[in-house]
Order: C-alpha cells, then sequence, then structure tokens
C-alpha cells in the first residue's frame, strides 16, 4: 500500500538517534534540556485529550521515576524522552479492577496543572498527531517491558535500566535483556464481493473485527495467516500479500496487515478463539463504518483493522 504509514502510530519521521542511546554523558546533557513524557501505569499524560504533555527533566511529577528515564529520540531540535511513575498512587485511584476492553478513567496529579491527565492511549490515539501517536506508542511499548521485566530470566537477579532505556542489564551474571516486540498477522480476508469478521466474546455487544493472532516461532508470515484462519474459522487460504504494519502497544505488538484471498467458504468457529464470525458484503460493511448496521459494530477507529477495512471499501489496497 502506497499510503500504509498513514495508519495510527505508523512511521512520522521521528529521528530515534540511536547512535546517542550509549554515550551516558550525550544523555545527560540532553536530558537536562529536553521534555519527558510521563506515563503511569501505562497510561500517558495528555492535555485536553488531543496532544501530549511535557515536563522538564527535573518537574515534582517525575519523583516517582527513580530517575529512569527512556530516551525518545530527537524531534527536530528537542530532545524527548519518558518516565514511568506507576509507583505514585492518585487520592482517588480511579484504575479499578475489572476494566477489560477500554479504561474510560482519567487521573490527574496534584503537580500538573488540571487539563493535564493520563488517559488511556487506546482512548486519545486518533486525536494524537502522527509524531505525538509514533512517541507515545514507543513510550508505552518500551516502558511496560521495564515494568515487566525487572528480573533477569537467566539468574532471577534484580536488573537495571541501560543503554538510555533500550536495553536492560544484569550486574549479576552478565546478561543483557532487549525489548521486546510480538509479531501479530491481522488478515482481510476476502472472497468475491465480502469479507470475514470475526468476533471475540471480550469485545463490545456487536463489535466485529478481522481476524488476527501471533506468529509461532519457525513460521512465515504467509503461513500464520494460512493456519490462523483455518484455527477460527476452518476457512482454508490461497494467496497472501503484505499491505501495511502497525505498532500496537497492548502491550507491545507489531501488527502485520495482510490480504488472504479465501479459497473456500464454510465458517467453522472454533469457540474457544471466537464467539461468533460470519461474511459481510462490501455493501453492508459500508454501513457497518458508518455505524448504520443494526446489528454489527465496526473494529475501532485507529486500529490497523479499521485502517484496512475502510481502504478495501475505497479501493486502495495497491
Amino acid at each position: 500500500m502506497k499510503h500504509a504509514e498513514t495508519v495510527t502510530f505508523g512511521g512520522s519521521g521521528l529521528d530515534r538517534a540511536a547512535h546517542l542511546r550509549g554515550d551516558a554523558g550525550a544523555i545527560s546533557a540532553l536530558l537536562a534540556r529536553g521534555q519527558v513524557l510521563v506515563l503511569w501505569r501505562g497510561k500517558p499524560l495528555v492535555v485536553s485529550g488531543n496532544r501530549l504533555a511535557w515536563v522538564s527533566g527535573d518537574h515534582p511529577v517525575l519523583a516517582k521515576s527513580g530517575n529512569d528515564f527512556l530516551f525518545l529520540g530527537m524531534d527536530q531540535d528537542i530532545a524527548r524522552f519518558a518516565a514511568d511513575i506507576s509507583s505514585w498512587q492518585p487520592a482517588d485511584d480511579a484504575q479499578a479492577a475489572g476494566v477489560s476492553f477500554l479504561d474510560f478513567s482519567e487521573q490527574t496529579h496534584p503537580d500538573l496543572p488540571t487539563d493535564h491527565v493520563f488517559m488511556d492511549l487506546r482512548a486519545t490515539m486518533v486525536q494524537l498527531s502522527a509524531r505525538d501517536a509514533e512517541l507515545a506508542a514507543m513510550a508505552k511499548a518500551v516502558l511496560n517491558w521495564h515494568r515487566s521485566h525487572a528480573f533477569c530470566s537467566a539468574c532471577g537477579a534484580a536488573s537495571v535500566m541501560r543503554n538510555a532505556g533500550w536495553q536492560r542489564g544484569c550486574p549479576v551474571c552478565n546478561a543483557q535483556h532487549f525489548p521486546r516486540t510480538d509479531p501479530v498477522v491481522i488478515m482481510l480476508v476476502t472472497q468475491g464481493n465480502q469479507v470475514l469478521l470475526g468476533r471475540s466474546a471480550a469485545w463490545p455487544a456487536g463489535m466485529y473485527s478481522l481476524l488476527a493472532g501471533f506468529v509461532e516461532p519457525g513460521e512465515t508470515i504467509e503461513a500464520a495467516v494460512r493456519r490462523e484462519v483455518a484455527e477460527e474459522t476452518g476457512i482454508r487460504v490461497g494467496e497472501v500479500r503484505y499491505l501495511a504494519s502497525q505498532p500496537w502497544p497492548f502491550p507491545a505488538s507489531l501488527m502485520i496487515g495482510c490480504a488472504a484471498d479465501a479459497i473456500s467458504s464454510a465458517i467453522v468457529i472454533d469457540p474457544a478463539e471466537l464467539e461468533a464470525a460470519l461474511w459481510i458484503s462490501r455493501e453492508d460493511m459500508v454501513g457497518v463504518m458508518a455505524g448504520e448496521h443494526p446489528v454489527i459494530k465496526a473494529s475501532r477507529s485507529g486500529s490497523i483493522a479499521h485502517f484496512l477495512l475502510a481502504n478495501w471499501l475505497a479501493d486502495r489496497l495497491d
């Protein structure tokens, strides 16, 4: 797809300046005059819900960061960093247990203006600029990895952040660990004028989306597409071709969007994977995307599923 990178979290041309990550002196100097994106329990700090909020490296809100800063890169002449303050406890903790699909709660910090709130990235992602979206996705994914990989997988000792946040090192056995990205295939499966949709039982009522699944070790993208579609719906797939990709920091996936031609049509769902699956015509899909279908609701705006379906309807897949 010629405009593949216009997907949410797509490339904005950010200079990640990876050559600076190992230079502690340069990173320290950049932090002194740079700007920091604060995240709390995976939620980035935003202003009025439509742009990222930035603070200086010595701002009081960073007291719970442990002085661990992730270097995101150079945004023109501005050094961008991110820090996690998940150990901070709001006076009224609205991050309740049981939140499933989307957390609509917002948190304010006493050291920040009232229009600065911590917000679920899925709730604000389509409002952000391409640059803000890329920075937020990067920060969320890498900081989540640090929170979930605090101990060395080789010896079990506590590890420490290194290389400006792009590595963890074990001070006991010297093992080095790097942020992970999990490849996921997501498939626009078509047959003639129809597209294949499925839904998970955990999704909001009526919501359907494209089929998706993790790529297994030793598996090609094409093989993963064919396997996942067959496992979930019993549909056999022939030709597979790549369309677009999307970093998806929930928690650390790379969604690999593919077009797939179905060579069978009878659906036999795996109830452990899907609650339902169906073929829907292009004409009916127009109504779904417009929010006018009486039963089916579209996948969330900002997701690659929504992006691929919109481009399929507009005949812009090539």
